[in-house]
């Protein structure tokens, strides 16, 4: 899949997927939040990523600080966290959006089509009628209407109100 404004993700992938071992998602955990890591909220069990190749303008994951393949392996306290911020997500995204829906779910391993397999995560992403055009289907390419750091700052903004 390609995206316009795909000249930064380049830049992406050479300077942190190939330098760093172990889990992308407990690696950003160690760095400082901002647009470069994209973890716009830390709760006490659980963080919210933006995802940096979105399927729609807003895609997050709400994911548990612990590292396991598993929601089975979470406590109770991680489970209610992780459901509780789904829906500060959907209300924020709700609030600068205005989705028409939402497809919110996980895929549980590697035979589900999770990208990241090791570490559980649920994705939020907000819908529109008519979403999917012309350009994912005839050139393998999405269009998005704002780029990723301004929908970070925006997200960020309206998490905090």
């Amino acid at each position: 899949m390609k995206y316009i404004w795909s000249p930064w993700r380049m830049k992406f992938i050479l300077n942190h997927s190939r330098n760093k071992e172990g889990c992308i998602f407990c690696n950003l955990l160690v760095q400082k939040d901002g647009p470069e890591n994209l973890i716009v909220h830390r709760g006490i069990k659980t963080f919210v990523l933006l995802n940096r190749y979105p399927y729609t303008t807003g895609h997050a994951m709400v994911i548990p600080f612990d590292h396991t393949a598993s929601y089975e392996n979470l406590d109770d306290g991680t489970l209610t966290e992780i459901m509780q911020t789904i829906n500060r997500c959907t209300k924020v995204l709700g609030n600068l959006y205005h989705p028409q829906a939402f497809n919110i779910g996980a895929n549980v391993g590697s035979s589900a089509g999770a990208g990241i397999a090791d570490h559980v995560h649920m994705h939020i992403v907000p819908r529109w009628n008519g979403d999917f055009n012309f350009m994912s289907i005839i050139s393998d390419t999405r269009v998005l209407p704002e780029e990723l750091k301004v929908t970070y700052e925006r997200f960020l903004r309206e998490w905090n109100k």
